[in-house]
């Protein structure tokens, strides 16, 4: 089987016989790749693999999973299609690798956190828990996607109080959605712009602590 998207993966230096492990998924955000969020979990290799993927949209200097259409809009069609590629990315690694399928962790930043807040409503309790740093939840997932059952997921939702690229405005309403829906959210946030301050990723990999991880 063919992995449906290019991704860089990182795993424990041995990988025992029989054994299954945790798998962590890395979303970038725009003009970004698939080296950009690796900094952000370095040393959770060493009890889980980790898989970073590469957006299959040119957006120079990088990559890009959606297109949008006006500010806070992505393109439906392309949108629904980015969704369908990383569900089939986690069924492919989960059929590849000696993936706990109980142990399924979302991170991403901008574009990435947009899809990983997605994927925890298409994927429900499939997805044991997501950070999601700088993002949004787009209306028509709101309104329109079949939400699956949260209640067994952990969130982690940041964003700077100074963005200037997705408005720290929005990001309550991500907080407000995830509770309605019964998740267990962490909201954070910070002095500072579209960026993952040193505070914000303190408080990240305190939270992956949390989560298990």
């Amino acid at each position: 089987m063919t992995a449906p998207l290019i991704y860089e993966m990182r795993k424990p230096a041995i990988v025992e016989e029989g054994r299954s492990y945790p798998a962590l998924y890395l979303i970038h955000g725009m003009g970004s790749n698939e080296q950009d969020l690796l900094g952000l979990v370095q040393g959770l290799e060493e009890s889980c693999y980790i898989f970073s993927v590469r957006g299959p949209i040119s957006q120079p200097p990088g990559y890009a999973f959606f297109t949008i259409e006006g500010f806070g809009k992505p393109h439906r069609e392309v949108f629904d299609e980015a969704v369908t590629k990383l569900t089939d990315f986690i069924d492919y690694t989960c059929d590849s690798y000696p993936i706990d399928q109980d142990k399924l962790y979302l991170s991403g930043f901008s574009q990435g956190a947009i899809l990983s807040m997605t994927l925890g409503v298409v994927l429900g309790s499939r997805v044991k828990g997501i950070a999601a740093l700088s993002g949004y939840i787009p209306d028509f997932v709101k309104n329109e996607y079949d939400k699956k059952d949260v209640s067994n997921l952990s969130i982690f939702i940041s964003h700077g109080q100074l963005d200037q690229v997705l408005p720290f405005e929005w990001a309550p309403a991500n907080e407000k959605f995830y509770k309605e829906q019964g998740a267990s959210v962490t909201f954070k946030q910070y002095a500072s712009g579209h960026t993952v301050s040193q505070e914000n990723y303190k408080d990240l990999r305190e939270w992956f602590k949390t989560v298990g991880l």
